[in-house]
């Protein structure tokens, strides 16, 4: 086996520190051509499919790849804009806020990029970016504030896989989770309270999350914990009672069960009991996206007001606002501490030239 090196090094480049952000990923055009590789990539994972190999090979390729694409690239058009995915634009104003935070800190020492999971800018391009730029101290934060093996630990099997065909590998590290980091929940808790400033209080408040099958759960996935976790606390900053927020689960896919209750059999049942009115936040996306813009602001608002509400309001994700940047940039800070680069390029040169180095 070969191991990739670094053919651009050289003894006067900097060393540097680097962060990379990543999220899920989204398809470079809303066809059925390019759903069709974005889904493949995607429900080819092992860790979001957890079903065997052989029988989901043959589901995968001669069903769903068949089927759904043309489906997705539907409702990926009606969110599609002028800048193009709102998942991708919205990360890289990310990845850009979060530069300028930190370079008062570090200056030029520090490069921040951002890569997805699935589809461009790959996992893979963007970390051969960042040690051609001379990082040799890197920090990666994928954008879930809750930890669950079918994003997480995804993304971290993608950095893996690429260190496992370098020679020269940096010191590493990754934040698994930021559910409860209380910059975060304050910023969420902020970004409500602004949204009730504008338009008023309904009478629940919605957190809904990306769901996973409850099997999951049972094999040892915190993610629901965490989930829970994250509402209670945001609930708490906002000073809510009990009865005035619940936690819900979207995306389900496929016949098993997955994570309830379930955010569309919910907004169903809710007209029925007494609640008009409610207003929805996503504290699980980063960054809005398909999940958020359609199926929370358009068909979940659909399936309410059929059932007899009469109000309907989705929440915004944090996406650049400054109060989420600010988080975000605290819980580098604190996954950057002890770290510091030496940049005393001339005297290395001049030692490696000395034992025969000719670069």
């Amino acid at each position: 086996m070969k191991f990739k090196g670094s053919p651009a090094f050289t003894h006067q480049q900097n060393d540097k520190i680097g962060v990379l952000i990543t999220n899920l990923g989204t398809p470079k055009a809303p066809t059925a051509k390019e759903l069709r590789v974005y889904l493949k990539e995607f429900l080819s994972d092992p860790r979001v499919v957890e079903v065997p190999r052989f029988i989901w090979w043959f589901v995968l390729n001669f069903i769903i790849l068949r089927i759904r694409p043309r489906r997705s690239a539907k409702s990926y058009k009606s969110v599609w804009t002028e800048k193009g995915s709102p998942l991708m634009f919205h990360t890289r104003h990310q990845a850009e806020a979060l530069q300028k935070n930190l370079q008062a800190d570090w200056g030029d020492d520090l490069v921040l990029d951002f890569a997805m999971r699935y589809g461009t800018p790959s996992i893979a391009s963007v970390l051969d970016r960042l040690l051609q730029q001379g990082v040799r101290k890197l920090l990666v934060l994928p954008l879930y504030p809750q930890y669950s093996a079918s994003t997480t630990a995804s993304t971290f099997d993608a950095l893996a896989d690429q260190f496992k065909k370098r020679r020269w590998l940096p010191e590493l590290r990754f934040i698994t989770h930021y559910h409860d980091f209380d910059p975060f929940i304050q910023a969420a808790a902020e970004h409500i309270r602004h949204h009730w400033h504008a338009h008023g209080r309904a009478d629940k408040l919605i957190f809904s999350y990306h769901g996973i099958p409850l099997r999951y759960l049972h094999n040892g996935d915190p993610y629901h914990c965490e989930c829970y976790k994250t509402s209670r606390l945001i609930a708490e900053a906002l000073k809510l009672a009990p009865d005035e927020y619940m936690t819900t689960f979207q995306s389900r896919f496929g016949r098993e069960e997955w994570l309830k209750p379930y955010t569309d059999e919910t907004l169903k049942a809710l007209p029925g009991q007494g609640c008009k009115s409610v207003q929805i936040f996503c504290p699980g996306f980063a960054a809005d996206c398909l999940e958020t813009i359609e199926e929370i602001g358009v068909e979940n608002r659909a399936y309410f007001l059929s059932s007899g509400g009469d109000r309907y309001e989705y929440i915004d994700a944090l996406n650049a606002e400054p109060g989420h940047i600010d988080a975000l940039g605290q819980l580098i800070r604190q996954n950057l501490q002890g770290w510091e680069v030496e940049n005393d390029t001339g005297k290395r040169d001049r030692l490696a030239k000395a034992l025969g180095a000719k670069v």
